[in-house]
């Protein structure tokens, strides 16, 4: 089972990533510094550092599906 805590969700508007909400400062909408390719490597198994642009705050991306992030960190 996934653990939904450890989730985040994410958008993908003209092959820029965005979060509605930095789960860390509560900045809203946060272009990530990520591609869509990127989230295909991460299902696929490549893990990735997140460091979001807006508090530079680490996170370690495991997995991807077609709405959420998931990482090693709680974020809910």
């Amino acid at each position: 089972m996934i653990p939904f805590e450890k989730t985040l969700p994410y958008d993908i508007i003209m092959k820029d990533v965005y979060v509605l909400e930095c789960p860390f400062c509560g900045t809203n909408n946060v272009l990530l510094p990520l591609k869509p390719r990127d989230i295909i490597q991460v299902h696929e198994g490549k893990k990735k550092l997140l460091v979001f642009p807006c508090c530079g705050n680490k996170v370690m991306l495991l997995d991807s599906d077609n709405d959420y992030l998931l990482t090693d960190t709680v974020l809910r």
